[in-house]
Protein backbone atom coordinates (compact mmCIF):
# COMPACT_ATOMS: atom_id res chain seq x y z
CA UNK A 1 0.00 0.00 0.00
CA UNK A 2 1.43 3.47 -0.53
CA UNK A 3 2.14 5.63 1.66
CA UNK A 4 -0.69 8.04 2.90
CA UNK A 5 -1.75 10.18 6.10
CA UNK A 6 -2.92 8.53 8.89
CA UNK A 7 -3.77 10.68 12.23
CA UNK A 8 -0.96 11.93 12.44
CA UNK A 9 1.45 12.76 9.21
CA UNK A 10 2.24 10.46 6.13
CA UNK A 11 3.21 6.81 6.60
CA UNK A 12 4.42 3.93 4.66
CA UNK A 13 6.79 1.07 4.38
CA UNK A 14 10.15 2.32 3.84
CA UNK A 15 10.10 0.24 0.63
CA UNK A 16 7.35 2.51 -0.68
CA UNK A 17 9.19 5.66 1.24
CA UNK A 18 11.38 6.04 -2.04
CA UNK A 19 13.25 9.11 -2.74
CA UNK A 20 10.39 9.96 -5.84
CA UNK A 21 8.31 9.65 -3.08
CA UNK A 22 9.72 11.81 -0.59
CA UNK A 23 10.95 14.12 -2.44
CA UNK A 24 7.17 14.93 -4.28
CA UNK A 25 5.68 15.16 -0.92
CA UNK A 26 8.37 17.48 0.95
CA UNK A 27 7.81 19.80 -2.41
CA UNK A 28 4.54 19.59 -2.31
CA UNK A 29 4.65 20.68 1.43
CA UNK A 30 6.26 23.70 0.41
CA UNK A 31 4.07 24.79 -2.26
CA UNK A 32 0.91 24.43 -0.40
CA UNK A 33 2.11 25.88 2.97
CA UNK A 34 4.51 28.70 4.26
CA UNK A 35 7.81 27.95 5.29
CA UNK A 36 8.61 31.24 6.75
CA UNK A 37 12.31 31.88 7.22
CA UNK A 38 13.13 28.13 6.04
CA UNK A 39 12.95 24.53 7.06
CA UNK A 40 13.86 22.71 10.22
CA UNK A 41 14.55 18.94 9.73
CA UNK A 42 14.88 16.54 12.86
CA UNK A 43 14.36 12.55 12.54
CA UNK A 44 13.89 9.42 15.27
CA UNK A 45 16.00 6.67 15.73
CA UNK A 46 15.18 4.27 13.23
CA UNK A 47 17.73 3.14 11.04
CA UNK A 48 16.03 4.66 7.77
CA UNK A 49 15.40 8.09 9.20
CA UNK A 50 19.14 9.56 8.09
CA UNK A 51 18.95 8.84 4.60
CA UNK A 52 15.37 10.22 4.32
CA UNK A 53 16.31 13.35 6.02
CA UNK A 54 18.75 13.56 3.41
CA UNK A 55 16.27 13.73 0.62
CA UNK A 56 14.06 16.10 2.98
CA UNK A 57 16.67 18.25 3.09
CA UNK A 58 18.19 17.67 -0.69
CA UNK A 59 14.69 18.23 -2.08
CA UNK A 60 13.60 21.72 0.14
CA UNK A 61 17.46 23.03 -1.09
CA UNK A 62 16.72 22.33 -4.60
CA UNK A 63 13.90 25.38 -4.30
CA UNK A 64 16.21 27.70 -2.74
CA UNK A 65 14.97 26.89 1.12
CA UNK A 66 17.19 27.11 3.94
CA UNK A 67 17.35 23.96 5.80
CA UNK A 68 18.61 23.27 9.44
CA UNK A 69 19.35 20.20 10.77
CA UNK A 70 18.26 19.65 14.18
CA UNK A 71 19.23 15.92 14.21
CA UNK A 72 17.68 13.25 16.08
CA UNK A 73 15.74 15.20 18.34
CA UNK A 74 12.18 15.01 20.01
CA UNK A 75 8.91 16.21 17.54
CA UNK A 76 8.08 18.61 20.16
CA UNK A 77 11.56 20.36 20.72
CA UNK A 78 11.23 20.36 16.72
CA UNK A 79 8.29 21.57 16.65
CA UNK A 80 8.77 24.47 19.33
CA UNK A 81 12.89 25.19 17.79
CA UNK A 82 11.19 26.11 14.80
CA UNK A 83 8.30 28.03 15.84
CA UNK A 84 10.53 29.79 17.86
CA UNK A 85 12.21 30.98 14.70
CA UNK A 86 9.45 31.68 12.23
CA UNK A 87 10.56 28.11 10.62
CA UNK A 88 8.41 25.45 8.96
CA UNK A 89 9.68 21.95 9.94
CA UNK A 90 9.37 18.25 8.95
CA UNK A 91 9.87 15.39 11.20
CA UNK A 92 11.19 11.96 10.26
CA UNK A 93 9.42 9.60 12.10
CA UNK A 94 7.08 6.38 12.08
CA UNK A 95 6.30 7.47 15.74
CA UNK A 96 5.58 4.25 17.61
CA UNK A 97 4.99 1.79 14.28
CA UNK A 98 7.54 -0.99 13.66
CA UNK A 99 11.18 -0.15 11.80
CA UNK A 100 9.84 -1.27 8.70
CA UNK A 101 8.29 1.42 8.17
CA UNK A 102 8.64 5.48 8.24
CA UNK A 103 7.07 8.71 7.87
CA UNK A 104 6.71 12.66 7.31
CA UNK A 105 5.54 15.10 10.22
CA UNK A 106 4.69 18.59 8.32
CA UNK A 107 5.25 21.54 10.53
CA UNK A 108 4.11 25.12 9.20
CA UNK A 109 5.14 28.33 10.78
CA UNK A 110 2.44 28.33 13.08
CA UNK A 111 2.27 24.84 13.83
CA UNK A 112 1.44 21.08 12.93
CA UNK A 113 -0.44 21.64 9.79
CA UNK A 114 -3.98 21.76 10.04
CA UNK A 115 -6.51 19.08 8.25
CA UNK A 116 -7.10 21.50 5.42
CA UNK A 117 -3.19 22.16 4.99
CA UNK A 118 -3.28 18.35 4.48
CA UNK A 119 -5.51 18.59 1.80
CA UNK A 120 -3.86 21.30 0.11
CA UNK A 121 -0.56 18.85 0.20
CA UNK A 122 -2.52 15.66 -1.21
CA UNK A 123 -3.17 18.25 -4.01
CA UNK A 124 -0.44 19.66 -4.98
CA UNK A 125 1.20 15.86 -5.27
CA UNK A 126 3.50 15.50 -8.61
CA UNK A 127 5.88 13.11 -10.17
CA UNK A 128 9.15 14.24 -9.13
CA UNK A 129 12.56 13.14 -9.24
CA UNK A 130 14.50 13.44 -6.27
CA UNK A 131 17.84 15.67 -6.48
CA UNK A 132 20.61 13.12 -6.11
CA UNK A 133 23.19 15.72 -4.57
CA UNK A 134 24.30 15.89 -0.77
CA UNK A 135 23.63 20.02 -0.05
CA UNK A 136 25.29 21.72 2.97
CA UNK A 137 22.52 22.82 5.76
CA UNK A 138 23.24 24.62 9.24
CA UNK A 139 23.48 22.21 11.45
CA UNK A 140 21.39 23.01 14.90
CA UNK A 141 20.74 19.92 16.68
CA UNK A 142 22.68 20.59 19.67
CA UNK A 143 21.03 23.89 20.21
CA UNK A 144 17.41 22.65 19.72
CA UNK A 145 17.54 20.29 22.38
CA UNK A 146 19.06 22.44 25.22
CA UNK A 147 16.63 24.81 23.73
CA UNK A 148 13.76 22.03 24.46
CA UNK A 149 15.56 20.94 28.06
CA UNK A 150 15.72 24.84 29.28
CA UNK A 151 12.11 24.65 28.32
CA UNK A 152 11.10 22.54 31.24
CA UNK A 153 13.92 24.23 33.92
CA UNK A 154 12.62 27.63 33.40
CA UNK A 155 8.58 26.62 33.69
CA UNK A 156 9.76 24.06 37.16
CA UNK A 157 12.73 25.10 38.76
CA UNK A 158 15.84 23.01 39.38
CA UNK A 159 14.16 21.65 42.90
CA UNK A 160 10.44 20.12 41.45
CA UNK A 161 11.68 16.41 41.43
CA UNK A 162 13.40 16.91 44.35
CA UNK A 163 14.74 13.57 46.30
CA UNK A 164 12.85 11.29 43.57
CA UNK A 165 14.19 8.48 42.37
CA UNK A 166 13.24 8.19 38.39
CA UNK A 167 13.61 5.40 36.05
CA UNK A 168 13.91 6.14 32.37
CA UNK A 169 13.48 3.16 30.45
CA UNK A 170 15.67 4.55 27.45
CA UNK A 171 14.74 1.51 24.58
CA UNK A 172 14.93 3.40 21.31
CA UNK A 173 13.11 6.52 22.06
CA UNK A 174 14.55 9.67 20.80
CA UNK A 175 14.10 11.65 24.13
CA UNK A 176 16.21 8.53 25.67
CA UNK A 177 18.86 11.17 26.86
CA UNK A 178 17.07 14.66 26.99
CA UNK A 179 14.30 12.28 29.43
CA UNK A 180 17.18 11.96 32.04
CA UNK A 181 18.48 15.55 31.85
CA UNK A 182 15.15 16.89 32.70
CA UNK A 183 14.79 14.76 35.36
CA UNK A 184 18.40 15.77 36.72
CA UNK A 185 17.65 19.28 35.98
CA UNK A 186 14.55 19.15 37.92
CA UNK A 187 16.38 17.92 41.07
CA UNK A 188 15.40 14.44 40.51
CA UNK A 189 18.05 10.91 40.26
CA UNK A 190 17.36 9.67 36.83
CA UNK A 191 17.95 5.98 36.59
CA UNK A 192 18.27 4.48 33.02
CA UNK A 193 17.78 0.99 31.73
CA UNK A 194 16.27 -1.07 28.63
CA UNK A 195 18.89 0.88 25.95
CA UNK A 196 18.38 -0.62 22.67
CA UNK A 197 20.53 -0.45 19.93
CA UNK A 198 17.62 -1.91 17.67
CA UNK A 199 14.44 -0.02 17.06
CA UNK A 200 11.45 -1.17 19.88
CA UNK A 201 7.94 0.45 18.44
CA UNK A 202 6.30 0.99 21.45
CA UNK A 203 2.55 1.86 21.41
CA UNK A 204 1.94 3.57 24.93
CA UNK A 205 -1.65 2.40 24.09
CA UNK A 206 -1.05 -1.08 23.88
CA UNK A 207 1.87 -2.11 26.24
CA UNK A 208 2.42 -5.97 26.56
CA UNK A 209 1.95 -8.24 30.19
CA UNK A 210 5.08 -8.86 30.19
CA UNK A 211 6.55 -5.40 29.92
CA UNK A 212 4.12 -3.80 32.46
CA UNK A 213 5.35 -6.87 34.98
CA UNK A 214 8.86 -5.79 34.06
CA UNK A 215 8.25 -1.90 34.31
CA UNK A 216 6.15 -2.79 37.98
CA UNK A 217 9.27 -5.41 38.92
CA UNK A 218 11.61 -2.62 38.31
CA UNK A 219 9.89 -0.02 40.32
CA UNK A 220 9.61 -2.37 43.21
CA UNK A 221 13.31 -3.75 43.26
CA UNK A 222 14.58 -0.16 42.60
CA UNK A 223 12.11 1.60 44.98
CA UNK A 224 11.37 4.51 42.25
CA UNK A 225 9.32 6.96 42.22
CA UNK A 226 8.15 6.12 38.51
CA UNK A 227 9.18 5.62 35.54
CA UNK A 228 8.99 7.41 32.30
CA UNK A 229 9.88 7.11 28.89
CA UNK A 230 8.35 8.02 25.48
CA UNK A 231 7.46 6.52 22.30
CA UNK A 232 9.83 6.58 19.06
CA UNK A 233 9.72 10.01 18.31
CA UNK A 234 8.63 11.61 21.83
CA UNK A 235 5.27 12.79 21.34
CA UNK A 236 3.76 10.04 23.63
CA UNK A 237 4.78 9.52 27.56
CA UNK A 238 4.98 6.48 28.97
CA UNK A 239 4.56 6.57 32.97
CA UNK A 240 4.46 3.99 35.77
CA UNK A 241 3.99 5.37 39.17
CA UNK A 242 5.48 4.35 42.31
CA UNK A 243 3.28 1.53 42.72
CA UNK A 244 3.66 0.33 39.57
CA UNK A 245 1.03 0.99 38.04
CA UNK A 246 1.20 2.22 34.38
CA UNK A 247 -0.74 5.64 34.26
CA UNK A 248 -2.99 6.20 31.11
CA UNK A 249 -2.46 8.67 28.98
CA UNK A 250 -5.93 10.20 29.13
CA UNK A 251 -5.54 10.35 33.46
CA UNK A 252 -2.31 12.29 32.33
CA UNK A 253 -3.76 14.84 30.33
CA UNK A 254 -5.83 16.17 32.56
CA UNK A 255 -3.67 15.67 35.70
CA UNK A 256 -1.07 18.29 33.26
CA UNK A 257 -3.72 20.29 32.36
CA UNK A 258 -4.31 20.88 36.08
CA UNK A 259 -1.12 21.23 36.85
CA UNK A 260 -0.53 24.51 34.14
CA UNK A 261 -3.85 25.80 34.67
CA UNK A 262 -6.03 24.97 31.64
CA UNK A 263 -10.12 25.70 32.02
CA UNK A 264 -10.98 24.18 28.90
CA UNK A 265 -10.11 20.53 27.40
CA UNK A 266 -10.24 19.01 23.94
CA UNK A 267 -9.62 15.72 23.73
CA UNK A 268 -11.13 12.63 21.54
CA UNK A 269 -13.80 10.62 22.27
CA UNK A 270 -12.45 7.55 23.42
CA UNK A 271 -10.53 9.67 26.62
CA UNK A 272 -11.70 8.58 30.07
CA UNK A 273 -14.83 9.97 31.23
CA UNK A 274 -13.03 10.93 34.90
CA UNK A 275 -12.14 14.29 33.12
CA UNK A 276 -15.65 15.52 32.94
CA UNK A 277 -15.64 15.17 36.91
CA UNK A 278 -12.94 17.36 37.44
CA UNK A 279 -14.40 20.99 37.45
CA UNK A 280 -12.95 22.33 33.98
CA UNK A 281 -14.56 24.74 32.44
CA UNK A 282 -15.30 22.99 29.44
CA UNK A 283 -14.98 19.58 27.88
CA UNK A 284 -14.57 19.14 23.96
CA UNK A 285 -14.88 15.82 22.33
CA UNK A 286 -13.23 15.68 18.52
CA UNK A 287 -12.46 12.74 16.22
CA UNK A 288 -9.25 10.65 16.71
CA UNK A 289 -5.90 11.84 15.55
CA UNK A 290 -4.02 15.40 17.04
CA UNK A 291 -5.55 17.50 13.66
CA UNK A 292 -9.12 17.03 15.01
CA UNK A 293 -7.75 17.81 18.51
CA UNK A 294 -6.22 20.64 16.93
CA UNK A 295 -9.41 21.67 15.40
CA UNK A 296 -10.98 21.73 18.56
CA UNK A 297 -8.46 23.56 20.09
CA UNK A 298 -8.66 26.42 17.27
CA UNK A 299 -12.44 26.33 18.23
CA UNK A 300 -12.51 27.08 21.49
CA UNK A 301 -9.88 29.90 21.02
CA UNK A 302 -6.56 28.13 21.63
CA UNK A 303 -4.22 31.12 20.71
CA UNK A 304 -6.53 33.75 21.83
CA UNK A 305 -5.80 35.84 25.09
CA UNK A 306 -7.54 34.72 27.69
CA UNK A 307 -8.28 31.75 26.21
CA UNK A 308 -6.60 28.74 28.70
CA UNK A 309 -7.04 25.64 26.27
CA UNK A 310 -5.10 22.97 26.20
CA UNK A 311 -5.30 19.16 24.02
CA UNK A 312 -4.69 15.59 24.86
CA UNK A 313 -5.19 12.30 23.47
CA UNK A 314 -5.39 8.78 24.90
CA UNK A 315 -1.78 7.92 24.18
CA UNK A 316 -0.97 10.66 26.55
CA UNK A 317 0.64 13.49 24.20
CA UNK A 318 -0.27 16.87 25.57
CA UNK A 319 -0.59 19.65 23.47
CA UNK A 320 -0.56 23.23 25.36
CA UNK A 321 -2.64 25.77 23.69
CA UNK A 322 -1.99 28.71 25.97
CA UNK A 323 0.75 30.60 27.26
CA UNK A 324 1.09 29.38 31.01
CA UNK A 325 3.03 29.24 33.75
CA UNK A 326 4.98 26.93 35.78
CA UNK A 327 5.61 26.49 39.64
CA UNK A 328 9.25 28.77 38.45
CA UNK A 329 8.37 30.39 35.45
CA UNK A 330 6.87 31.16 31.93
CA UNK A 331 6.12 27.70 29.83
CA UNK A 332 5.36 28.72 26.16
CA UNK A 333 1.82 27.34 24.23
CA UNK A 334 3.22 24.60 21.90
CA UNK A 335 0.24 23.13 19.49
CA UNK A 336 2.03 19.86 18.85
CA UNK A 337 1.82 16.74 21.18
CA UNK A 338 4.70 16.69 24.02
CA UNK A 339 5.65 13.26 26.39
CA UNK A 340 7.93 15.83 28.26
CA UNK A 341 5.42 17.74 29.50
CA UNK A 342 3.08 15.18 30.69
CA UNK A 343 5.56 13.32 32.45
CA UNK A 344 6.93 15.81 34.81
CA UNK A 345 4.02 17.80 35.50
CA UNK A 346 2.01 15.13 37.31
CA UNK A 347 5.35 14.35 39.58
CA UNK A 348 6.04 17.79 40.46
CA UNK A 349 2.62 18.42 41.43
CA UNK A 350 2.69 15.44 43.92
CA UNK A 351 6.34 16.35 44.74
CA UNK A 352 4.43 19.94 45.69
CA UNK A 353 2.02 18.21 47.58
CA UNK A 354 3.86 16.15 49.33
CA UNK A 355 2.59 13.05 48.33
CA UNK A 356 3.34 10.44 45.89
CA UNK A 357 1.83 10.24 42.43
CA UNK A 358 0.24 6.65 42.71
CA UNK A 359 -1.45 9.17 45.67
CA UNK A 360 -2.55 11.91 43.07
CA UNK A 361 -3.63 9.46 40.62
CA UNK A 362 -5.72 7.52 43.09
CA UNK A 363 -7.75 11.29 44.10
CA UNK A 364 -9.35 11.14 40.95
CA UNK A 365 -12.99 9.71 40.16
CA UNK A 366 -13.37 6.06 39.67
CA UNK A 367 -13.86 5.47 35.96
CA UNK A 368 -11.45 2.63 34.13
CA UNK A 369 -10.72 2.79 30.54
CA UNK A 370 -8.86 -0.46 28.82
CA UNK A 371 -7.47 -0.27 24.65
CA UNK A 372 -5.68 -2.72 22.53
CA UNK A 373 -5.63 -3.73 18.95
CA UNK A 374 -5.51 -6.09 16.53
CA UNK A 375 -2.16 -5.98 14.27
CA UNK A 376 -1.84 -6.88 10.72
CA UNK A 377 -5.61 -6.30 10.23
CA UNK A 378 -6.22 -4.73 6.75
CA UNK A 379 -7.38 -1.36 6.74
CA UNK A 380 -10.13 -1.92 4.42
CA UNK A 381 -11.34 -5.12 6.28
CA UNK A 382 -11.87 -3.42 9.42
CA UNK A 383 -13.53 -0.44 7.53
CA UNK A 384 -16.27 -3.08 6.34
CA UNK A 385 -16.27 -4.82 9.73
CA UNK A 386 -17.08 -1.64 11.72
CA UNK A 387 -19.73 -0.45 8.67
CA UNK A 388 -21.49 -3.60 8.69
CA UNK A 389 -21.77 -3.21 12.71
CA UNK A 390 -23.07 0.22 12.38
CA UNK A 391 -25.65 -0.78 9.78
CA UNK A 392 -26.89 -4.11 10.44
CA UNK A 393 -28.85 -4.44 13.71
CA UNK A 394 -28.79 -8.08 13.70
CA UNK A 395 -25.03 -8.34 13.34
CA UNK A 396 -24.32 -5.55 16.13
CA UNK A 397 -26.88 -7.58 18.26
CA UNK A 398 -24.89 -11.29 17.67
CA UNK A 399 -21.54 -9.64 18.17
CA UNK A 400 -22.68 -7.98 21.50
CA UNK A 401 -24.42 -11.06 22.56
CA UNK A 402 -23.04 -11.68 26.13
CA UNK A 403 -21.20 -8.45 26.11
CA UNK A 404 -23.54 -5.83 26.32
CA UNK A 405 -27.10 -4.14 25.04
CA UNK A 406 -26.61 -1.15 23.00
CA UNK A 407 -28.11 2.04 24.62
CA UNK A 408 -26.59 4.74 22.35
CA UNK A 409 -23.75 5.59 19.81
CA UNK A 410 -21.42 8.07 18.47
CA UNK A 411 -20.45 8.05 14.92
CA UNK A 412 -17.73 10.59 15.04
CA UNK A 413 -14.56 8.53 14.58
CA UNK A 414 -15.55 4.40 13.84
CA UNK A 415 -18.81 3.12 15.89
CA UNK A 416 -18.85 4.01 19.67
CA UNK A 417 -21.46 2.48 21.56
CA UNK A 418 -22.44 3.63 25.03
CA UNK A 419 -24.17 -0.15 26.58
CA UNK A 420 -26.94 -0.41 29.15
CA UNK A 421 -25.19 -0.24 32.56
CA UNK A 422 -22.86 3.17 31.53
CA UNK A 423 -20.12 1.06 29.76
CA UNK A 424 -18.56 2.03 26.53
CA UNK A 425 -16.95 -0.17 23.73
CA UNK A 426 -15.27 1.47 21.04
CA UNK A 427 -14.44 0.15 17.36
CA UNK A 428 -12.36 1.49 14.65
CA UNK A 429 -9.54 1.09 11.95
CA UNK A 430 -6.37 2.79 13.02
CA UNK A 431 -5.47 5.86 11.03
CA UNK A 432 -1.76 5.20 11.29
CA UNK A 433 -1.44 1.24 10.69
CA UNK A 434 -3.02 -2.38 9.41
CA UNK A 435 -4.87 -2.10 12.91
CA UNK A 436 -8.10 -2.46 14.06
CA UNK A 437 -8.00 -1.06 17.40
CA UNK A 438 -11.06 -1.65 20.43
CA UNK A 439 -11.35 1.39 23.09
CA UNK A 440 -13.78 -0.06 26.29
CA UNK A 441 -14.65 2.13 29.40
CA UNK A 442 -16.27 0.38 32.97
CA UNK A 443 -16.40 0.86 36.75
CA UNK A 444 -13.34 -1.47 37.09
CA UNK A 445 -10.60 -1.96 35.19
CA UNK A 446 -10.96 -6.09 35.08
CA UNK A 447 -14.48 -5.13 33.22
CA UNK A 448 -12.43 -3.14 30.77
CA UNK A 449 -10.25 -5.11 29.77
CA UNK A 450 -12.70 -7.57 29.52
CA UNK A 451 -14.95 -5.82 27.08
CA UNK A 452 -12.04 -5.45 24.57
CA UNK A 453 -10.89 -8.81 24.42
CA UNK A 454 -14.36 -10.43 24.20
CA UNK A 455 -14.68 -7.58 21.15
CA UNK A 456 -11.13 -7.88 19.75
CA UNK A 457 -11.71 -12.00 20.13
CA UNK A 458 -14.97 -11.44 17.85
CA UNK A 459 -13.63 -9.39 15.26
CA UNK A 460 -10.69 -12.02 14.67
CA UNK A 461 -12.79 -14.28 14.57
CA UNK A 462 -15.63 -12.55 12.02
CA UNK A 463 -16.42 -13.89 8.51
CA UNK A 464 -14.33 -12.25 5.75
CA UNK A 465 -13.66 -13.22 2.23
CA UNK A 466 -9.90 -11.42 2.67
CA UNK A 467 -6.82 -12.08 4.02
CA UNK A 468 -6.74 -14.78 6.67
CA UNK A 469 -7.74 -13.62 10.42
CA UNK A 470 -4.93 -12.19 12.25
CA UNK A 471 -3.60 -12.98 15.81
CA UNK A 472 -5.22 -10.55 18.62
CA UNK A 473 -1.56 -9.63 19.16
CA UNK A 474 0.64 -6.39 17.99
CA UNK A 475 3.77 -4.97 19.05
CA UNK A 476 4.30 -2.69 21.30
CA UNK A 477 6.11 -4.07 24.33
CA UNK A 478 9.33 -5.72 25.54
CA UNK A 479 9.55 -8.37 23.92
CA UNK A 480 7.08 -8.09 21.34
CA UNK A 481 4.87 -9.78 22.91
CA UNK A 482 0.58 -10.23 23.59
CA UNK A 483 -0.67 -6.43 23.98
CA UNK A 484 -3.09 -4.95 26.24
CA UNK A 485 -4.08 -1.98 27.05
CA UNK A 486 -3.94 0.79 29.15
CA UNK A 487 -6.29 0.20 32.64
CA UNK A 488 -6.70 2.87 34.78
CA UNK A 489 -7.81 5.58 35.45
CA UNK A 490 -7.34 6.55 38.84
CA UNK A 491 -8.31 4.27 41.59
CA UNK A 492 -7.30 0.67 42.61
CA UNK A 493 -5.52 0.45 39.24
CA UNK A 494 -4.49 -3.30 38.29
Amino acid sequence: MAPKFGTSGLRGLVSELTPDCVAAHVLAFLAACPAGTGLCLGWDLRPSSPAIAGVVAAAARSRGVAVSLCGAVPTPALAAWAGARGAAAIMVTGSHIPADRNGLKFYTPSGEITADQQRAIEAALGPLSAPAETVECADCSGACAADYLARYVRAFGPAALSGLRIGIWDHSTVARDLLAQVVRALGGLPLPFGRSADFVPLDTEALDPAAREALARRVRDGGLGAVISADGDADRPLVVDDRGRVVPGDILGPLTARTVGARVLCTPITSNGAVDAMGFDRIRRSAIGSPKVIAAMLAEGAGCDGARVAGYEANGGFLLGFDAAGPAGPLPALMTRDAVLPAIAPLAAARARGIALSALVDDLPARFTAADRLADYPTDRAALLVAALRDDRARLGAFLSGIGTEAGRDLTDGLRLRLTGGEVVHLRPSGNAPELRCYAEAANPARAAALVRACLDRAAAAPDPGPPNPAPHGNGGMDAAADIGDTGRGGDGN
